[in-house]
């Protein structure tokens, strides 16, 4: 599902609509490919999405209003373009914010001597 290098799928799963959100919340609009080569690039090829992690959590995140989609013409092929709600963006923050309070919580946990 997840083609990753350095993490684990489930580290991935867990994070997977923070990190959607928060590059449509970052980028405005983004079609799925861009999506996957953005996180590619971003990680430095760390983080790999696979069509088949990608479009079912867009369609999670569609079903919960979270972000919206409109399809276009583009060198003559249909693409399909998502963009963050406004109910996307408070959630896309407060993912982010959740996320890194989590991270500084496990970092205290696995290396408390440097936390101090």
């Amino acid at each position: 599902m997840y083609n990753c290098l350095m993490y684990s799928n489930e580290l991935i799963k867990g994070t997977l609509k923070t990190i959607i959100l928060k590059l449509l919340q970052d980028s405005g609009r983004m079609y799925g490919y861009e999506i996957t080569q953005r996180v590619k690039s971003l990680t430095d090829d760390k983080i790999n999405l696979t069509e088949g992690a990608l479009y079912p959590t867009l369609h999670k995140l569609q079903a919960e209003s979270l972000i919206t989609s409109e399809q276009e013409i583009f060198n003559g092929r249909k693409r399909k373009y998502y963009s963050i709600t406004e109910t996307g963006q408070a959630n896309a923050t407060a993912r982010a914010e959740e996320f890194i309070s989590f991270t500084k919580t496990m970092f205290a946990i696995i290396k408390p001597q440097l936390t101090k």
